[in-house]
């Protein structure tokens, strides 16, 4: 037995619970009479939608298939190696679903080395090896591809990635020292670094042979057989793959600075991952790939003993798992069919939430307003962003009719949702406005339609109380930009039934939207949250702290924007609004700051203004401020925000706003941008001891989102 084979085999004890990936191997001719060929073939067996990941197990069938195919290749069998994976899905990486449960850090590094020692054997064989990207590739997918003499991919593919450091890694078995050497520093930075950290952006086929990393593009219907003509080719000497000579002088150091600049404006140095993987990629500037691996190793082992990789796969799963399967959902089985859906307002929100629901369900969608210009400007909306999908070729022209066919603007709510079966109302965020609005629909819908509120943190309950029909009344929140963020709140009032509940869930999964079930509470999840937060900056500036002082203490939480630039973006007479409705509420934790107020009065949108191409003070909102004298470090702002935020998310808890603190973290990475290297809010307050010193507990068990006890 190899080394190899006895490390992998001491590793697999450590992943109980692995999917484990098969390593076909199997020969045949190639083309043209360039000689026999073996194929690998990656399968986990399952259905075609199941990702392929690597496990100490499944790491050890390719090492098997791997000792077949270097006899063949050592004793002149076959002339080449190649290897691909199951339709649709090339590999996606390490097996996370281990990787969490491990508590040494000897353990940790036994998985980098394997993982190394196996792919490059690829690298080490007597004969050309070819990778054949045919689907999907992710982390250790793309690596083992990276290990090969030749790579082809596939237009088909949907995603191509290496997403270690968003989920608080680095790329550990070749990607941060080999993929500089084949396409240069710069582009590395841009897969590795800046991808990742822009919310793990994904390449597309064509993408990745643009950028150097596959040496040729075939289309997705007869890849695999393209792939190998091309490979005879190769072989044969009658296509010379030419690859761009790499700049290892000033060019490289730039595209690393490049890097440290881009992990500085998003994570501002609070997460390690970015800053090892750009140790590395600087390092391999030499072309030292066995010094890289060792760097790899270490890095590997030291990030997943860490509190950032535990929060990124807490918060992965999340996403991926409870996101799919909302917590506290009823039955699906109770929901009604949605043939047709009113939208009552027709501004930008109204008609955001038409298009969203034209585009994902493809049934009749009518606006109404109070006037005709009102609705006609709201069909021409929706009627102009079916024609940018067209001009960008994202749908064809018979679509698009379609489509445009399908919504319609009416003033007469009669006319419009007397054969309607969801209704939603985007319209002033006003308690009197909208109870007005649901008593006007209830009396011409039909007894079964679902009547649903957009409010961001008004009653669902007390919206509800003057109608006939309560029950079937449901909070449906959504986050802006409506066609981006994933989050939908789903507001349960206290009559709401299991059958309009079913159907909201039911709606918004075909909407494509994360559904998280939430009681009816003043400004239920993010709201609350993220005014909480907002208000103990707004307090602290209030009493005397410098503004400039109040936004960099919490930029070591790494948020996508700093809280005036996020206040800027909600809009400063939204802000004000919510504050006003959570301090109706809690006026012992939520306050209104007059300052804020006064910027409202002023007409301000914001307290910046970005002349000089960055965000300053606007003098004219400086001029508007009132500030005491109490001046706080930079440290004890955020500490108090912490401990404010905290403070709130125990209480939400208590009340039973959500099921669990997981549905708060869930809410904040969908519908927030909160980094998933935090993993939301609740793993970061525990690591830093901030939960345990206001609640007297953590939020989470030991284990969840951290080293296991």
């Amino acid at each position: 037995m190899s080394t190899t084979a006895e490390l992998l085999k001491q590793a697999s004890d450590l992943f109980p619970d692995e999917v484990v990936t098969s390593a076909h191997v199997r020969h045949f001719d190639l083309p043209s009479g360039a000689g026999r060929f073996a194929l690998i073939t990656l399968d986990n067996g399952l259905d075609h939608t199941k990702p392929t990941t690597f496990g100490p197990a499944s790491l050890a069938n390719l090492n098997t298939a791997i000792d077949q195919v270097e006899k063949e290749a050592a004793d002149g069998t076959i002339v080449g190696v190649g290897i691909t994976g199951k339709p649709f899905i090339f590999a996606v990486g390490a097996d996370l679903k281990g990787v969490e449960l491990l508590k040494e850090h000897e353990h940790a590094l036994a998985i980098g080395k394997g993982g190394h020692e196996v792919f490059k054997r690829l690298s080490g064989l007597a004969v050309p090896t070819f990778a054949y990207y045919n689907g999907a590739a992710m982390g250790g997918g793309v690596e083992v591809g990276l290990h090969c003499t030749y790579r082809t991919v596939s237009k088909a593919i949907p995603a191509f990635s290496l997403p270690e450091v968003f989920l608080g890694l680095v790329p550990g078995w070749g990607g941060c020292a080999l993929l500089p050497n084949l396409i240069g520093a710069d582009k590395a930075v841009s897969v590795i670094i800046e991808n990742s950290l822009n919310q793990n952006k994904q390449l597309k086929g064509e993408q990745v042979f643009d950028l150097g990393i596959a040496d040729a593009l075939f289309e997705g219907a007869d890849f695999l057989e393209q792939s190998l003509i091309w490979t005879a080719q190769v072989l044969k000497g009658d296509i010379e793959v030419e690859r761009p000579v790499i700049d290892r002088g000033e060019a490289w150091d730039q595209a690393v600075a490049r890097g440290r600049f881009i992990a500085d404006s998003k994570v501002h140095g609070a997460a390690p991952a970015a800053y090892r993987a750009l140790d590395i990629i600087a390092a391999a500037k030499n072309g030292d790939l066995q010094q890289g691996y060792d760097a790899e190793d270490l890095a590997l082992a030291d990030l997943i003993m860490g509190g950032e990789l535990r929060a990124g796969i807490y918060a992965f799963n999340l996403v991926q798992k409870r996101g799919k399967r909302p917590a506290g959902a009823p039955d699906k089985n109770l929901a009604r069919p949605v043939t047709k859906v009113g939208v009552v307002g027709a501004g930008l929100m109204a008609s955001q939430l038409a298009l969203l629901f034209l585009r994902r369900l493809e049934v009749p969608v009518v606006l109404t307003d109070i006037d005709q210009e009102r609705v006609d400007k709201g069909v021409g909306y929706v009627h102009a962003e079916i024609d940018k999908l067209l001009g960008k070729g994202r749908i064809n022209q018979d679509k698009a009719n379609r489509l445009k066919a399908l919504v319609t603007g009416v003033l007469d709510k009669a006319e419009g949702f007397s054969d309607a079966d969801f209704i939603i109302e985007a319209v002033f965020e006003e308690i009197g406005v909208k109870q007005q609005v649901f008593a006007e629909v209830e009396a011409v819908a039909p007894a079964h339609a679902i009547l649903a509120t957009n409010t961001s943190s008004l009653s669902v309950t007390e919206m509800a109380s003057k109608l006939k029909n309560p029950e079937r009344v449901v909070g449906f929140h959504f986050f802006n930009p409506v066609a981006i963020l994933p989050l939908l709140e789903i507001v349960r009032g206290e009559q709401t039934d299991d059958a309009s509940l079913a159907t909201a869930f039911a709606v918004a999964k075909k909407l494509k939207k994360t559904a998280v079930l939430v009681k009816d509470a003043p400004a239920f999840v993010v709201n609350r949250i993220l005014t909480r937060f907002m208000g103990e900056i707004q307090n602290v500036i209030d009493e005397g702290t410098p503004v400039e002082v109040a936004e960099k203490a919490v930029e070591p939480l790494g948020l996508p924007m700093s809280p005036l630039v996020l206040l800027e973006l909600v809009g400063p007479a939204i802000g004000l609004h919510v504050s006003e409705t959570l301090n109706r509420a809690f006026p012992d934790r939520f306050t209104v700051s007059p300052n804020l107020a006064a910027v409202v009065k002023a007409g301000k949108r914001g307290f910046y203004v970005y002349d000089s191409g960055k965000p300053e003070l606007d003098p004219e909102v400086a001029a508007l401020l009132k500030q005491g004298d109490v001046v706080l470090t930079e440290e004890q702002v955020r500490d108090r925000v912490l401990d404010a935020v905290a403070q709130e998310i125990g209480l939400m808890l208590d009340e039973g706003v959500v099921a669990e603190a997981q549905d708060i973290d869930l809410c904040l990475i969908t519908g927030a941008g909160w980094p998933f290297h935090l993993g939301g809010i609740t793993p970061y307050l525990d690591r830093e001891g901030v939960s345990e010193r206001v609640n007297g507990k953590k939020f989470l068990a030991p284990g969840v989102a951290s080293v296991p006890a």
